[in-house]
C-alpha cells in the first residue's frame, strides 16, 4: 500500500503524520498542490517490457492525462538491479540529490516501488508509491526521489518539453538526514 509520512524538516527523527489512506493521502498532497491518483495496475507486462508496451497497456489513462495536462512527450522507464547494477545505483545517487524541475514531474508506477520527498513549507512528505499510483509534483518543488538500494520498478513519464528530466540541484543535503526508501518499506 501506499504510505505518507509527514516530518517537520528539522525533524526527520518524529514524523508528525503517517497515512496509509488514499483518500486521507489525495487530500493532504492536494492541499499542497500535488495530485495524487490510483490507477488499475494492467496485469502481464514482460518482465523487462519496453516503453511502447508500457505505454499501450496503459494507452487509456495516458491519453487522458495528455489530453488534461498538455503533455507533449510521455515514455515509460524500468529500473532493475540485476539487469545492470551498476546503472541502477548511478541514477539512484543522481535522484537522491534534492532538486526542482521547470516543469511538473508527473509519474505513474505500473509496477515496483519507489519513494518521493517533497519538501514543501518547513515539512518533507515522503510518499511510496506503489503499482497503481500516479504522482504529480508541481514545478520548482524542492524534492527527491529514492529507489531503494535494489530499485525495481517500471514507470510513465510525462512532460510538457521533449528535453524531458532536467533537475535544477539545490546543493542541500537535506535528503541524507531523513530516512530512505528501504527504512520506509521496512517500519510499514
Amino acid at each position: 500500500m501506499t504510505l505518507l509520512t509527514v516530518w517537520a524538516d528539522d525533524e526527520p527523527g518524529t514524523p508528525l503524520r503517517r497515512t496509509e489512506d488514499g483518500e486521507k493521502i489525495a487530500a493532504e498532497l492536494g492541499q499542497l498542490g500535488v495530485r495524487f491518483e490510483r490507477w488499475p495496475v494492467v496485469e502481464g507486462l514482460p518482465a523487462e517490457p519496453t516503453s511502447e508496451q508500457v505505454l499501450a497497456a496503459y494507452a487509456e489513462q495516458v491519453a487522458r492525462v495528455v489530453d488534461t495536462e498538455g503533455y507533449v512527450l510521455v515514455d515509460a522507464l524500468s529500473m532493475n538491479p540485476t539487469v545492470d547494477p551498476e546503472r541502477a545505483a548511478q541514477a539512484r545517487r543522481k535522484f537522491l540529490a534534492e532538486h526542482t524541475h521547470d516543469d511538473a514531474e508527473d509519474r505513474y508506477f505500473a509496477r515496483g516501488a519507489g519513494a518521493f520527498y517533497l519538501h514543501i513549507e518547513g515539512h518533507v512528505y515522503a510518499v511510496l508509491c506503489e503499482a497503481g499510483d500516479l504522482l504529480s509534483v508541481p514545478a520548482d518543488t524542492r524534492h527527491w526521489f529514492d529507489m531503494g538500494t535494489r530499485p525495481d520498478w517500471v514507470a510513465i513519464r510525462f512532460f510538457h518539453e521533449e528535453d524531458g528530466w532536467v533537475g535544477n540541484f539545490t546543493g542541500s543535503q537535506i535528503a541524507a538526514t531523513f530516512p530512505d526508501f528501504d527504512t520506509l518499506v521496512a517500519t510499514r
